[in-house]
This record gives C-alpha cells, structure tokens and sequence, in this order.
C-alpha cells in the first residue's frame, strides 16, 4: 500500500509495529449525542414537564387547565435550545418552584 494512502484499522499502528502511533478519537459518541450529563439534565426537564402537567389535571375549572397546559408548553418549547448549564440549571429551579406553588394553590382549593 503506497505510504500516505489509507490504512486499514490497526496496520500501521504502533501495537501493530508500525512507526505512527494510533491517535484516540476525542469522543466514540456520534456527533449530536448527549453526554452523561446533558442526558441526566434533560431526564430533570422532562421530568418536571410531566410532573407539572399532571399537577394541571388536578386543576377544577377547564379554561384554567387549557390556559396552564398552553402556558406550560410554550414555556418548555421556548426554552428547548438552551444550551448553558447555567441557564438550563436555573430554569429547573423556577419550574420546581412553580409546580410547588401551583400544588400549593390546588391543595388550598380543595380545603
């Protein structure tokens, strides 16, 4: 095989004996894979979706469970590219903290 031609995996490789050492890929995911932690984030947001739209069927009147259902997705949709650690971490908060308010709303209605 001519010299600067492409090789097969593993010939010319230093374990094979050949003089290039192997250089390791910076990454075996494929491009636009999540790493650990932007999975384990995206697991928190999903969760608190669904948290948050169980929360709403728990509300009485149905104009306010379509207009919180309407509100909760376009905020979620609206922050769906955030990319910031940072940012994504801070939206996490306020989204529990208004799922607390909101059960705390609902269980002061039923009392």
């Amino acid at each position: 095989m001519a010299a600067g031609g492409p090789r097969p995996p593993g010939e010319g490789s230093a374990a094979a004996g050949g003089a290039e050492p192997r250089v390791m890929a910076a990454s075996r995911l494929p491009p636009g894979a999540l790493t650990l932690r932007q999975f384990l984030r995206r697991q928190q947001v999903l969760q608190l979706y669904r948290k948050i739209l169980r929360a709403i069927r728990d509300v009485p009147a149905e104009a306010d469970r379509h207009y919180l259902k309407d509100w909760a997705r376009e905020e979620f949709r609206r922050n769906k590219d955030a990319t910031e650690e940072d940012a994504i971490r801070m939206m996490i908060t306020q989204g529990n903290m208004q799922l607390q308010e909101l059960q705390r709303t609902l269980k002061l209605a039923k009392s």
